[in-house]
C-alpha cells in the first residue's frame, strides 16, 4: 500500500544549510560546497532555490537561475530515502512555476549521460535532449546531455 505524504514546497534559507549539504554530499560527486550555497542565497540575485519538506525534514532541493529570459537549472537533489514518492516531482513543478510566473520562455539544464532516472522525470515534464557537452563533469570526464523545455503561456 502506498503511502500519501504531504510535500510542501518553499523557498530555501541559510538554515537549511546543513540538510542541504547532507543531502549534497550523498547524492553529488563533486558536491557543491556550503559556501557555493550560501553565495547562491545571498549575493547571486538571478538564483532561486526552493527545498521540498516532508513531515517538517527537508527532503530535497532545486536551484535554477533566472537570466533575462531563459531559466538555467543548476541542481536538483533528493535524499534518497525519499526518492519514489514524488519530491522530485514536486521541486520540478515548483521551479517550472516560478519561471512562468516570472515570463520565463525556456529552461535548460545539464544532466549526467548515465543519469537515466533524472533524464526520464526531465522528459516527463516536456524537456528535450539537445546536444551533449562532452566531458562536463571533472571528476570521470562523463558527458552531459543538455536539455531544454520551452515554456508554453
Amino acid at each position: 500500500k502506498v503511502k500519501i505524504v504531504d510535500i510542501l514546497i518553499r523557498e530555501m534559507r541559510d538554515t537549511d544549510l546543513d540538510r542541504i549539504m547532507e543531502i549534497e554530499n550523498k547524492t553529488f560527486s563533486p558536491p557543491w560546497s556550503r559556501e557555493a550555497f550560501l553565495l547562491e542565497l545571498t549575493k547571486n540575485l538571478l538564483a532561486k532555490y526552493v527545498v521540498a519538506e516532508v513531515d517538517g525534514d527537508v527532503a530535497g532541493y532545486g536551484g535554477i537561475w533566472l537570466i533575462i529570459d531563459e531559466g538555467h537549472i543548476t541542481n536538483i537533489a533528493v535524499d534518497e530515502i525519499y526518492r519514489k514518492i514524488g519530491v522530485g516531482s514536486k521541486i520540478i513543478e515548483a521551479i517550472i512555476q516560478l519561471c512562468i510566473d516570472r515570463g520565463i520562455k525556456a529552461i535548460t539544464l545539464e544532466v549526467r549521460k548515465s543519469n537515466e532516472v533524472a533524464k526520464s522525470l526531465y522528459k516527463k515534464y516536456g524537456f528535450k535532449e539537445y546536444g551533449i557537452r562532452p566531458r562536463y563533469y571533472s571528476n570521470n570526464n562523463e558527458d552531459a546531455i543538455i536539455m531544454w523545455k520551452t515554456i508554453q503561456f
